[in-house]
């Protein structure tokens, strides 16, 4: 891990950004001021229905059971469930434990899994027996001593087996600097990075989303996977901080969303583009559903100018923000700024944040939610510095105002519909492809999720080239995850390159979308 300046350990303690509060320290406040508040999760799959208060014992039975099997304190508890009541009770257990929470997407198949599982060796791992492509495989999770599989009722692993007949009321002491998250990412690694997140960290982010809140807010619904780790935060920290209601999705289906608002008079509030724009594009989208959608928060993905102006249009309050894993909340535009900054900026720096962006144009961030390093130490190396900069790999600009513009990437990386997927995690399975001489992985524009994966090939002599079809097969039998398949083909005779030999990507680009 990253040693922070003493300097700035001080400021974020004087200043209030850090304070001796855990996480559970802020879920035990938050339960208890609203216990009543209902906890929904709208599933055609998994449903149900009741009060944070009844998740809260469900959790508290879950850290009876974990801790006469011998989990406390330090010891890592992984999940990979959808937006289930059970990822909140398991999240939630956990933490009154003093844990430390490592969260899945769900749509990670067994390779990315098992590399997350390797480098973490969890004493607990709690799984769905089947959701989409998600299935439960008993070989993934061998070394894990404890398992539980949330709908595996004809197996000893059920989750059910793992709560105690009655709650634990108790609560971990832990020191607020020790670690309380590991959130894996993808990024320019071939294998996702696995980013470390502290109680004074987890605490200042979630107040910091909290506080972007709209007062006039309706009760929002939750959408973004619980195994990331924003999505985590939104569905199980912020609303117990602001002690309003909880109202999860385990699938994205507009149609279903939309009669969700209406049925239960909840919004939508935001996200990467996508999310918004399959909504206003819906034929079932009417003035009822927009006057719930009163405000549009929109990152984690390239946000278009013309949908944050289309939006506008229509009436919905736009704000953009900035942010990743490492640095949550590094800019923002609060919903009473100036439109010309909310629209068409990512925001300035959020309360106890620092932006700079360097000669060469980089941006370099630092502030009391950013991460304490990689569990790679050469990763945390190459990327943090000794002044505390964590050094983002992206490319901006600040306006006189502060006000921060995203322009590019340093990082190769893709962004499909707010996943991020590594390059050169593709390349890496299609030059597995039988006849593949050299491969390259690139972003290609999509007007629905803001970028996909195009793959392009150079052949080996007179190898026959594969099919879109043969590739995505390969992708399935290589086990990664489906958003990182590639979604379109090109073939090239010779790539161009530096005077080293290297690819040079942004030619490439050029060439396959000139526009």
């Amino acid at each position: 891990m990253r040693t922070i300046p003493p300097e700035l350990v001080e400021r974020y303690e004087r200043e209030g950004w850090w304070t001796r509060d855990t996480i559970s320290d802020l879920l035990a406040r938050g339960v208890e001021a609203a216990p009543d508040n209902h906890f929904r999760v709208h599933s055609t799959t998994r449903p149900w229905s009741g009060t944070i208060g009844e998740v809260e014992r469900v959790a508290r039975r879950l850290a009876g059971g974990l801790r006469a099997r011998g989990v406390g304190a330090g010891d890592v508890v992984a999940f990979q469930l959808p937006n289930w009541v059970e990822a909140a009770a398991t999240f939630w257990a956990a933490s009154f434990l003093g844990a430390v929470v490592v969260p899945i997407v769900h749509i990670y198949g067994r390779r990315e899994v098992g590399h997350i599982l390797e480098a973490v060796r969890p004493q607990v791992f709690i799984t769905a027996e089947r959701f989409g492509k998600l299935t439960y495989d008993p070989a993934v999770y061998a070394g894990v001593p404890i398992v539980g599989v949330v709908g595996g009722h004809e197996n000893s692993h059920d989750f059910q087996t793992l709560l105690a007949d009655e709650p634990w009321d108790g609560m971990a002491t832990v020191d607020p600097a020790a670690t309380a998250l590991i959130a894996f990412t993808s990024g320019t690694t071939s294998a996702p990075k696995g980013v470390v997140h502290t109680h004074q960290t987890l605490v200042c982010e979630t107040r910091q989303l909290a506080a972007r809140r709209p007062p006039d807010q309706a009760a929002q619904l939750i959408a973004a996977p619980v195994g990331h780790f924003i999505g985590m935060l939104n569905a199980f920290l912020v609303p117990v901080l602001n002690a309003i209601a909880i109202d999860m999705v385990d699938a994205w289906n507009p149609d279903h969303i939309l009669d969700l608002m209406t049925t239960h008079d909840v919004t939508f509030g935001g996200g990467v583009p996508y999310y918004l724009t399959s909504l206003v594009d819906h034929p079932k989208f009417t003035p009822d559903h927009l006057s719930l959608m009163k405000y549009a928060g929109m990152g984690g993905a390239p946000v278009p100018v013309a949908v944050t102006e289309r939006l506008t249009a229509l009436g919905i309050v736009v704000a953009r923000s900035y942010g990743s894993t490492e640095h949550p909340s590094i800019t923002a535009s609060a919903f009473t700024g100036p439109s010309a900054k909310r629209l068409y900026t990512d925001g300035a720096p959020q309360p106890g944040v620092e932006v700079r962006v360097t000669a060469e144009g980089e941006i370099l961030s630092r502030g009391p939610d950013l991460c304490l390093g990689y569990t790679d130490e050469a990763l945390t190396a190459a990327t943090f510095d000794e002044d505390g900069w964590y050094h983002t790999g992206d490319v901006g600009l600040l306006d006189a105002d502060g006000y921060l513009t995203i322009t590019d990437r340093t990082a190769d990386l893709i962004i499909r519909g707010g996943e991020n997927v590594s390059a050169l995690e593709v390349e890496d399975i299609l030059i597995g492809i039988a006849g593949v001489a050299e491969s390259v992985a690139l972003a290609a524009p999509d007007s629905r999720l803001g970028e996909h994966v195009a793959a392009v090939l150079r052949m080996d002599g007179d190898a026959a080239s594969p099919t879109l079809e043969d590739v995505r097969a390969h992708f399935a039998e290589a086990g990664l995850a489906k958003q990182k398949w590639p979604e379109e083909l090109h073939l090239v005779v010779e790539f161009p390159r530096t005077a080293s030999g290297k690819v040079q990507k942004y030619l490439l680009r050029r060439q396959l979308w000139p526009d």
